[in-house]
Parts: structure tokens; C-alpha cells; sequence
């Protein structure tokens, strides 16, 4: 079954083909491999050896090396010459996805042993930027690949390409120096949105794909019912049941075009990473998903960055069309080394709302004083909007509070830790008394909990 045609594209994907690039550069005639400078190592010793016991002999030491040279130089030649170097990747993937970097080549004669391409790149796509990618024959070709997982959102570049291919001998070798000089550009991870569950979820909920008035507990007065066990008993409409002397409840049509706003924390506790990701970045990816299933139900969406100040603001965006909109917006929310200032951000953000919405909030702490400043900053939005905070479980404090201690250096990282985990969960029950709905949950559960708690607010009628 193909997916629905709104669905936003998966970049990079293994399957995909992507691009084909050819990069410029020359090839060096010659070059001696580990095991050449080995061999020159072990003839060496014989041949001083043979001299020093036959003096009349010395000849053998310069003959044994211009010898081990001269292979070098038939097996550089016996290696082949370069024909074709060509390199396929997509430009487009996602953080925390799948980047796969094809790589072929065409050999004119020869017969090469071995072949390695290395490939210089931003650490943020290649581990420490550098990739190794071992060629292997293929009938007159060599081909290989190798999977990489993006890091951080961002345009990163690929760079210098060399590729070394030996001899039969495995003593010479000849060396291709060329540039790339191609971009890749790392989008928010949106895999979330393309899952089979959330897409089978979105066609069976009360607003799926199709358009339909959705009945339950919004606002806006819809029907009368029958009663059944199980309702809420303050929806009961007493006239209307006392004029047909049956229990009747009132069903409402749940609102649309309700306004949400996800908000960013990009400063340095987000910048952090978690499993390979920042947490920056799992927020996004929760944010969109849930964006998703807002748009479909007909509700407005916008984002707003900040870390010393107020950085990315969108416009409110409706209709399954905008959900790409979203994606390129979120792509441009910068790591911040920063400390977040809540009180500016947040109090820019209430005075360019016009009518109550919900706010999201993605954000973490490290102390107690940056914490109580973004509490009473968030507290400033609840006489207007409907708040949710979310973070996320830090696993490495739970870690090393649970670890039994073998030394004191244990010891004393445990109790460091407690009182850490101890500090986070009173600044979020001082949230949640003060009214604002709170998610702690890990990575791999925020992007469901999320769409669950906009459910549950949409159903409630809380934000219109």
C-alpha cells in the first residue's frame, strides 16, 4: 500500500538512490604499501649481516633494496589505472536516520588487490570526519557502501575523497586525490509521522483522513443522547429528560482551528545529547509528529525558538499542507551554548498572541535558579493559555543514581545525582500545582505521550 500523498518525503532513505557524483582530482603514479616498507625492514638486517661477514659482499644490501623497489614499481603498475570514481548519496536526510554513501569503481586493466576510499566530511554526518569505505570486486568494478547516521540537523559538507588501490603483490599502490565539495542537508527526523501506527491511528480517530463532525466533551453544543453508563453525569440535560421521562445527555462537537504553539528551549541543557541525538532534536521530532495529528484535525500550528532571545517564529500555519512548512522551520532552530532566558522569550511570545492557545514548552534544567526563573516565567502564561512542559528523563542521572558504588568516586556521583533527580522532580510538581500539565518521559515515549496529552486537551475543550 503506498502512503498518502501528503505524507512528508523520507530523505536518505536506504532504498534511495540518490545522486551521482564524480569527483575532479589526479592519481599518483606510485606508492609503497605497509607491507613493502616491512619487506625493505626484514632484507635489510640479512643484508647487513652478509656484508659484515663477507666483506667482499656489500653489494647485497643496495642490490636486496633496489630490488624490493622494483617490485614495487611492477606492482604499482600491475595495480591498473583508474578509470571512473563515482559516488551516490542522497543531499537530503534526516538527524538520527539513515545516510547511506555508495561508492563505485571502474579499473582499466590491471589487476588491484585491495581498494579503500576514505572521504572527509562534517563531523556532524562522518564519525569524527573521516569515513573508510573497503571497495570489493564486483567484475570489472568495485562497489561498497556504508551507512552513516546524522548527528545534528544542519548543512553538512563532504569534502576531500581519497581512494588507494594495491597490486597483487600487495607492495605498490596507487593513489587517487580528488574533492567532492557537495552539500547535505540534515532535516528534523519526521520517521515518527511515516509510522504505520500513527497513520492507522489518524484513519480510524474521530477526525482521521476524512472529514466528520467530531462528537465528545468540547464545547460547542452538538445533540442530545441517549444516556449511557459511563458518561459523565454532569453532561445530563435534566429538562429534556424530564419532558420525555428518559435520561438524555448533551454531546458537544469537539473545536477546531484551536491555536498551538510549540516552543524551544535551544540552550545548552538541550544542546545535550541522548542516544546520539540532542535532546533538542527529539523534541522536534515529538513536536512534529504531534503537529501532524493537529493539522489533520484542523487546528493551527506555529513554532517559536529561543535561547538568549527569541530566535525562529513562524506564522500559524492550517491544513495537512503546511506539515513541510513546519519541517524546513524547525530545520532552522540553532544548538545554543546559552543559558535560555525564559522571562524574555516567553513574555514575547504572550504579548504576539491575540487569543488563548496552548503552549508547548520543550525545555530541561541543570539547577534550581534557572529553573525557578523559567517557573515564573511559564506561571505568567497560565492566566491566558493552557501550558504543557515537557522534558525529558534524564538517563544518565538515573543511571548513575542507581549504580551500587564500588569506591568513593561512586559514592559521592550517586549522591550527586539523587540530589539532582530530587531538585527535578520538585520544580516539576511546583509546575504541575501550579496548573501546568507536565510530560517526563524517555526518548523513545515523548512523541506518543505528547499527541495523547493534545488529545486529552482537545477532548476537555480547554483551549477555545
Amino acid at each position: 500500500m503506498s502512503a498518502p500523498a501528503d505524507l512528508p518525503i523520507k530523505h536518505g532513505s536506504v532504498a534511495a538512490a540518490g545522486q551521482v557524483h564524480r569527483p575532479e582530482g589526479r592519481t599518483l603514479p606510485v606508492l609503497p604499501t605497509g607491507r613493502a616498507v616491512l619487506a625493505l625492514a626484514l632484507v635489510a638486517p640479512i643484508a647487513l649481516v652478509i656484508g659484515a661477514a663477507a666483506p667482499q659482499a656489500w653489494l647485497i644490501a643496495p642490490v636486496a633494496a633496489l630490488v624490493v623497489l622494483a617490485l614495487v614499481l611492477i606492482d604499482a603498475q600491475l595495480a591498473g589505472r583508474l578509470g571512473l570514481l563515482a559516488l551516490r548519496f542522497a543531499e537530503d536526510c534526516e538527524v538520527g536516520g539513515e545516510f547511506v554513501l555508495h561508492a563505485d569503481a571502474a579499473m582499466l586493466g590491471g589487476r588491484a588487490r585491495a581498494m579503500l576510499l576514505v572521504v572527509e566530511g562534517d563531523p556532524r554526518l562522518v564519525p569524527e570526519g573521516r569515513c573508510e569505505i573497503a571497495l570489493t570486486p564486483d567484475g570489472a568494478d568495485w562497489r561498497g557502501g556504508r551507512v552513516l547516521a546524522p548527528t545534528r540537523r544542519g548543512t553538512a559538507r563532504l569534502g576531500g575523497v581519497w581512494l588507494r588501490w594495491t597490486g597483487p603483490l600487495g607492495l605498490g599502490a596507487r593513489q587517487f586525490t580528488g574533492a567532492l565539495e557537495r552539500e547535505v542537508r540534515i532535516w528534523p527526523n519526521v520517521a515518527a509521522v511515516r509510522s504505520p501506527a500513527l497513520q492507522t491511528f489518524l484513519k480510524d480517530a474521530q477526525f482521521g483522513l476524512i472529514a466528520r463532525r467530531m462528537r465528545g466533551e468540547g464545547t460547542q453544543f452538538e445533540a442530545l443522547a441517549e444516556y449511557q453508563p459511563g458518561m459523565d453525569r454532569r453532561r445530563i440535560d435534566w429538562k429534556a429528560s424530564a419532558r420525555h421521562s428518559h435520561l438524555y445527555a448533551k454531546e458537544f462537537e469537539t473545536e477546531r482551528n484551536n491555536q498551538i504553539v510549540f516552543a524551544f528551549d535551544c540552550g545548552q541543557a538541550m544542546s545535550g545529547p541522548v542516544r546520539g541525538m540532542p535532546r533538542l532534536d527529539r523534541a522536534v521530532s515529538a513536536a512534529l509528529a504531534t503537529s501532524y495529528v493537529a493539522l489533520k484535525g484542523g487546528d493551527k500550528i506555529a513554532l517559536f525558538g529561543f535561547a538568549a532571545r527569541p530566535e525562529v517564529r513562524t506564522p500559524f500555519v492550517t491544513g495537512q499542507g503546511a506539515f513541510l512548512r513546519l519541517q524546513r522551520a524547525a530545520a532552522q532552530l540553532e544548538y545554543r551554548a546559552q543559558e535560555p532566558n525564559f522571562t524574555l522569550a516567553l513574555a514575547t511570545l504572550s504579548g504576539q498572541l491575540q487569543r488563548r492557545s496552548l503552549i508547548v514548552v520543550f525545555s530541561d534544567f541543570t539547577d534550581l535558579t534557572s529553573a525557578q526563573l523559567m517557573i515564573e516565567s511559564v506561571g505568567r502564561l497560565l492566566s491566558r493559555h493552557v501550558v504543557l512542559f515537557v522534558t525529558l528523563v534524564d538517563d544518565e542521572l538515573e543511571t548513575l543514581s542507581a549504580k551500587e558504588p564500588d569506591s568513593l568516586q561512586d559514592l559521592s556521583e550517586a549522591v550527586a545525582a539523587d540530589l539532582l533527580l530530587r531538585e527535578r522532580a520538585l520544580v516539576l510538581k511546583r509546575l504541575q500545582q501550579m496548573g501546568v500539565d507536565v510530560i517526563e518521559a524517555p526518548y523513545d515515549a515523548i512523541g506518543p505521550r505528547l499527541i495523547d496529552a493534545y488529545l486529552e486537551i482537545k477532548r476537555a475543550g480547554a483551549i477555545g
